[in-house]
Formats: structure tokens, C-alpha cells, sequence
């Protein structure tokens, strides 16, 4: 097979500029889950999914999820399209998940393109809002699938795909659709595969076997039944805002400690095994200051910001609904307010746990405001964090492709990021889960100026067909 697969990369280096076409044609449709005016284009997005790969001759079904109620409308969930290729018992089955939907952007955020116009640059960069998060990692699977068809090689795995279109908005429905079809649609799964996240760095590959979870929070204060003109009420009544952003300056610290108490209670022990982890991998701090442009780190040393970001827990501020932020100055005092903000967890932190823990500390805390406003602390959804063992078949094989494609050792990292559906396949598939990345640390996912490296998406593409060599090999 070592001959096919130098066949197969040569096709591939040979064909790149038909790969880029076809990941032009991809980011020009606005897949915006989290927008009810592009809703459409979400299930436009997925259509094109279900006819590209039935003329690949993939057996193809459209899951619907039925409607959600979005900015005040009741619009239809995109399909989650299943997709199925090879039945051969002697075979290994291999389930592979993506996403479809993209994160909003406009040029006006401060991009220096349009962002739903791909863009190759002279450095090699690719550049459209998502081109690394996720399409691009999506229809490489589907490109390395034709290369092996033009080709005439046999595909030697049986392979399940599983593509959403709301992943970056909470994935409703999925998991209860992976639990329905776990014995029908997925039956027989060996392992999974998820390209849903990124290098450590920008040089050197890696699989990652760990991500944090996520509970997202708002903290909705009331006070007069409408919004006041301060000139007259300034000094008269309880403003929500006030007793809102005394609560929020309670929550995390401007180092980044977590001020509720017995949130770290929860977390992992270190062990001398995981802290020699930390040692010999590529990141550098200086990388992130270079990619941010400002010295911003929290912490000194590279050890510290890694577990910072993979084994500790984050608490971060995100925005406050409700009070005026557009240019120009307007004195009005807001009626109601939601302040919002995320935990990431780790392990071994239980949902229900940092849920009470965060209700009764807010509580607490509002009380201390003596406001007669009122306040409503909820969860509005959340996620497990997971971890598996980078021993596994799965990531032996996973890193025998990096090495055939790269000549190099694959690093084994942690994500400070959360995909909530990675514990699902595991659980409900009873099959281990390999994260493969495609893109590298500085693609600015869910940014301005997202971007995917030309040498990452080609090479991406190569190490899909080597990983399904090595599954069949196991």
C-alpha cells in the first residue's frame, strides 16, 4: 500500500488548485447558524454537502432536527447529514464528525478581505471565515475520498460521516440524534475521528486527547418596568447595572484566579506523570505575543500557560445584554440587564457541582449590593470536559500518518477549547475518539482574518488518506 500512498500524495500536491477552488466555493456561502437571516444559507450549506457526496456514491440521509425559536422567529435546524461509504465486514469502521456552520463575520469587524471571499495570499495563507473551522477540514475527508476513487485505489475502511450545521451554536439535537442512531446509522463504529481543532504551534502536528468542558451563564438583573433618563433618576433608584457589574467584578480575578469558592476543590490532582507532559513540546509564549501583538500572558513561563489552558479551570467575561454600547453618549439607565460568562472546566469538575456553586455565590454576592433590584442566575448550557489515553490504537495509528506525512512525531497536546459532542461518540458509540488536527495555532478561529495555511490544508488532506491506511493496519 506504500506505493498507492505515494500515488495518492502525488495526486494530491498535483491537484491543489482544485482543492482550493473547492474550498473557495465552500466559504462563499454564509453558513451563520447563530443568524435567523442566514438560516437559509446554513441549509444551503448542507444541500451541497448531500450532493457532493451522493456523486461520490456516498449513501446519504438527511436528519432533520425540527425548529428552534432564534431572535423572535421560529426557523428550521439545518440537517445533520449522515453519510455512509463501505459496508465490508472485514473492514474497520471508521465515524468521522464535522461541522458545516461558521461563526459570524462581517468586513466591517475588521477584516482585511470579505470574508466569505476566499483569499490566497503571497505567505500561503488562505484566507475566509471558516476555512479552518470547519470546512475546511469537511470537504478535505470528501477530497481525499475522490483522490482515492480517480485514482482506482480501495478505500480500506468503511467510513461513517457525520457532519452538523449548528455546532457553533450549541448543537441542538445532535446528541440525542447520536444516541437514536447509534446501533442504526453508526452500528458496528470501531473509532471516530473529529477534525475540529488545531496544532499547538505553527510548525509541528499534533493529536490531542484532552478538552475542557463549558457552562455558559447569565445573570439577568431587573429593576423599573422601563428604561429611566438619569438626569432625573440618577441617585434616586436601584440601577441594575450597577448591582450587575458588582457581581461580575466578584467572579475572576485580573490574573485569571477564579473567585468562587470551592470550584478548584473539584479539579485533578497533579501527578509527576502529567507534569512531565509539559515538557519538550514547541509552544513558546512568544508565539502568542506575536499573534496577538501584545504581551497580554498571564503567566511567565510556557508550562504555566499551557496549564493554564488545558488543566486548570477559566472563568471568562463576555458581554452584558441590554445596556447601551453603540458610539456616542446616551444617559439612560437600562430597565434589565444580562451579564454573560463561561467556565471551562476540567477534570474532574461535575456540571451539577459548578452549577450550585456558581448560583449560591452570585446569589450571595447580589445580597451583599443591598439592591432592590432583582436577579435570575442561570445555566444556559453546558459540556463535559473529556480526556482519553494517547496509548490508544486510535492515536497509534493517528500518529503513524503524521509521521508518514510530516517525518515527524506527532506532539500530544490538551485543548483549552471545548467540542461537547467528543464524549457523546464515545460514550454512545462505545468507540475511542481521536482529535486530527488540520490547522495550526494562530488560524484566528472565530476571528478576523480566519485563515487556513495552504501547507496545512494540502498536507491535511495527505494525512486523511495515511490515517485510513494505518486504521486498516491496526
Amino acid at each position: 500500500m506504500t506505493d498507492k500512498l505515494e500515488e495518492y500524495f502525488q495526486y494530491v500536491e498535483d491537484n491543489q488548485a482544485f482543492f482550493i477552488e473547492q474550498l473557495a466555493e465552500v466559504v462563499a456561502i454564509p453558513s451563520v447558524s447563530c443568524e435567523a437571516e442566514r438560516r437559509s444559507e446554513v441549509i444551503k450549506m448542507g444541500n451541497w454537502l448531500e450532493s457532493r457526496m451522493k456523486a461520490l456514491g456516498v449513501t446519504v440521509k438527511l436528519a432533520e432536527l425540527g425548529d428552534q425559536m432564534l431572535e423572535g422567529k421560529k426557523i428550521p435546524l439545518p440537517p445533520v447529514v449522515l453519510g455512509k461509504y463501505g459496508e465490508d465486514p472485514a473492514k474497520k469502521t471508521l465515524t468521522i464528525y464535522g461541522h458545516y456552520d461558521v461563526q459570524p463575520a462581517n468586513f466591517s469587524d475588521g477584516w482585511d478581505t470579505e470574508p466569505f471571499t476566499l483569499v490566497e495570499t503571497e505567505d500561503g495563507r488562505l484566507v475566509g471565515r471558516g476555512s479552518t473551522d470547519d470546512k475546511g477540514p469537511v470537504i478535505g475527508w470528501l477530497l481525499c475520498l475522490e483522490a482515492h476513487q480517480k485514482l482506482g485505489i480501495e478505500i480500506p475502511v468503511n467510513l461513517n460521516f457525520c457532519f452538523e450545521g449548528m455546532e457553533e451554536s450549541g448543537s441542538i439535537g445532535l446528541e440525542e440524534l447520536i444516541h437514536e442512531e447509534a446501533d442504526k446509522w453508526f452500528k458496528n463504529t470501531n473509532y471516530t475521528c473529529i477534525c475540529d481543532n488545531y496544532w499547538l504551534g505553527t510548525t509541528k502536528p499534533c493529536l490531542t486527547y484532552g478538552l475542557r468542558g463549558n457552562n455558559y451563564y447569565h445573570i439577568e438583573v431587573s429593576g423599573p418596568a422601563a428604561d429611566l433618563h438619569s438626569g432625573v433618576f440618577g441617585g434616586v433608584v436601584h440601577e441594575p447595572m450597577t448591582a450587575l457589574i458588582q457581581v461580575m467584578s466578584k467572579l475572576v480575578d485580573s490574573h485569571g484566579k477564579i473567585l468562587i469558592p470551592g470550584l478548584y476543590d473539584q479539579v485533578a490532582e497533579l501527578t509527576p506523570e502529567e507534569e512531565k507532559t509539559y515538557e519538550g513540546l514547541s509552544f513558546k509564549n512568544e508565539d502568542i505575543i506575536s499573534d496577538l501583538k501584545s504581551d497580554v500572558l498571564a503567566h511567565k513561563s510556557e508550562t504555566d500557560t499551557l496549564k493554564a489552558r488545558w488543566r486548570y479551570p477559566s472563568l471568562s467575561l463576555h458581554g452584558v445584554e441590554g445596556a447601551f454600547y453603540s458610539s456616542g453618549c446616551k444617559t439612560v439607565i437600562p430597565a434589565k440587564v444580562i451579564g454573560k460568562f463561561s467556565i471551562r472546566s476540567v477534570p474532574n469538575m461535575e456540571i451539577d457541582t459548578i452549577n450550585e456553586l456558581v448560583i449560591k455565590y452570585i446569589t450571595e454576592q447580589f445580597a451583599l449590593t443591598e439592591s432592590k433590584c432583582t436577579i435570575n442566575v442561570k445555566c444556559e448550557h453546558s459540556g463535559r470536559w473529556w480526556y482519553a489515553s494517547p496509548n490508544h490504537p486510535n492515536y497509534i495509528a493517528g500518529s503513524r500518518a503524521v509521521k508518514r506525512v510530516f517525518n515527524t512525531e506527532p506532539e500530544f497536546t490538551r485543548e483549552g477549547g471545548s467540542i461537547p459532542i467528543t464524549i457523546t461518540f464515545e460514550e454512545e458509540l462505545k468507540a475511542n475518539v481521536l482529535l486530527l488536527p488540520m490547522g495550526s495555532a494562530n488560524d484566528g478561529a472565530h476571528s478576523t482574518n480566519e485563515k487556513v495555511n495552504k501547507y496545512n490544508y494540502i498536507n491535511g488532506i495527505k494525512l486523511f488518506g495515511a490515517y485510513w491506511q494505518e486504521i486498516a493496519n491496526l
